[in-house]
């Protein structure tokens, strides 16, 4: 695990509370057309007095096509979706969570990266985290995926120290192996972020009750901004994702959910919460005692 910034999280930690704003979009394949949308939506959560904002998983470009990717995506050093919105954290002075960019590697097999970026209000690069869990299922008889085909997984845990909290990084997928966000939270995480692209079929079953799972679990902030709705797309198949950002507290509680359309959802982050939580049941920090040998 990588942690970034948290030599002395235990003393930095703020109490008051952040007002934190989740994007829902509805990103195509074009990503020049997906960055106006989002920069508009994160200027108007600023002028909404948001200190945080966050966008989904792939905010950059939501495509089924190998062959689109590679005629579309770009490489983290020129990547026009990072810059811009690196310009525009910096010019709204907030801290800004990238929940995912599909980005070109230089990797002889030709798979891209999936990687979330956690920018400061200065616009500098804190912390960047590439998805760990590939969504590689099947869902049903006419619905599968294979992430893996077309993106390499990354292998390093990353937690980041923001100025109001420590924030464990996740992408969509990764909310299925419980024992990342422990380890994550016993590190000292707060805030969890799951920026996630989720199909309607698994997001109506497990979503909800996944965020609210880790959440107790850990006793940390679930963060988790969303795609929404039925992605269009130029080349291969349409994908659809099924939206409902929602926050979680360390208790469990859905305090904010949003519903299908693109928008912002709001919510204050009182990280006072995180404590308590853990206080009173403090299983996080306990450890289970049976014999492991099955």
């Amino acid at each position: 695990m990588r942690w970034i910034g948290l030599e002395s999280w235990t003393h930095s930690c703020k109490t008051e509370a952040m007002k934190t704003a989740l994007l829902q979009l509805n990103s195509s394949d074009d990503p020049a057309a997906n960055l106006a949308v989002t920069l508009e939506l994160v200027d108007q959560a600023a002028r909404e007095g948001a200190g945080f904002v966050l966008t989904p998983e792939v905010t950059n470009c939501v495509s089924a096509s190998r062959a689109r990717q590679a005629a579309v995506l770009r490489h983290e050093s020129d990547d026009p979706t990072l810059d811009a919105l690196r310009d525009c954290a910096r010019s709204n002075g907030l801290w800004l969570l990238i929940g995912s960019l599909a980005l070109k590697t230089g990797d002889a097999d030709g798979r891209f990266a999936n990687r979330s970026f956690l920018i400061a209000p200065d616009g500098a690069i804190v912390a960047s985290y590439d998805k760990i869990h590939m969504f590689d299922v099947q869902v049903s008889d006419t619905e599968h995926y294979r992430e893996s085909a077309g993106y390499r997984p990354g292998s390093e845990a990353v937690i980041a120290q923001a100025a109001f909290g420590a924030i464990g990084m996740t992408i969509c997928y990764d909310l299925r192996f419980p024992a990342l966000y422990r380890d994550l939270a016993v590190a000292g995480a707060q805030i969890i972020t799951v920026p996630s692209a989720f199909s309607p079929v698994t997001g109506a079953a497990h979503w909800e009750i996944l965020l609210r799972a880790r959440a107790i679990e850990t006793g940390a902030y679930i963060v988790a901004p969303a795609q929404t709705g039925r992605h269009e797309a130029a080349r291969g198949r349409r994908r659809e994702t099924y939206g409902h950002s929602m926050v979680v507290d360390p208790w469990g509680r859905v305090v904010a959910v949003a519903g299908e359309g693109v928008g912002i959802l709001t919510i204050d982050l009182d990280l006072m919460q995180t404590a308590k939580s853990r206080a009173s049941i403090p299983a996080m920090m306990q450890k289970a005692v049976y014999d492991a040998d099955l």
